[in-house]
């Protein structure tokens, strides 16, 4: 009986107190509280839940409708310019003038250069904008189009410090610069 005595005493006074002994009190308690809800539960039904799967493939495409990858084998439409409009071609090189600007000039004459050639979205992105931020001085090639559709397209213009990216849309007065974006070589 002493022997019973002092290993309850033991227990209670040193083992209980620590922190491993407490550890092990929760852990009993939780493995005898999961024991229990299972006994209770029963045999679980292995269709129940999300272990239900289909039987095959969900598809999202309907696999009659042809190639719905990414990349593309047919050309791209050509750009439709209303007659008498500016070209894409002819607005990037207009719009990659008027950005590159001329020595002197002010902020207000850079940005109305711009203006007639740009989307309301873009001149309200340049606006507090200055010339003496562009990064190069001349183009020195002719723009190559990148057709996206009928009604966007990319140009891509080669300055003597890197490459001028622009994105052009039409609208009802012919083609307007979007997005203008610097690619240093």
């Amino acid at each position: 009986m002493t022997a019973m005595r002092r290993a309850l005493e033991f227990l209670f006074t040193r083992a209980l107190r620590s922190r491993l002994g407490v550890a092990l009190v929760i852990a009993v308690l939780i493995f005898g509280v999961i024991g229990a809800a299972r006994l209770v539960a029963g045999p679980g039904d292995s269709g129940d839940g999300l272990s239900s799967r289909p039987n095959r493939p969900i598809t999202t495409v309907d696999p009659t409708a042809g190639d719905d990858g990414v990349l593309s084998t047919e050309a791209p439409p050509s750009p439709v310019t209303r007659s008498g409009a500016r070209t894409p071609e002819q607005t990037a090189e207009q719009f990659a003038a008027a950005w590159l600007g001329r020595p002197g000039m002010t902020a207000e004459e850079w940005q109305a250069g711009m203006r007639p050639l740009s989307t309301p979205t873009l001149i309200e992105k340049l606006s507090g904008a200055e010339p003496e931020t562009v990064p190069a001085e001349k183009v020195m090639g002719s723009p190559t189009m990148r057709e996206r559709t009928e009604t966007f397209v990319e140009m891509l213009l080669p300055l003597d410090a890197g490459q001028l990216r622009l994105e052009l849309v039409a609208s009802d007065g012919g083609w307007l610069v979007d997005v203008v974006d610097w690619e240093r070589p």
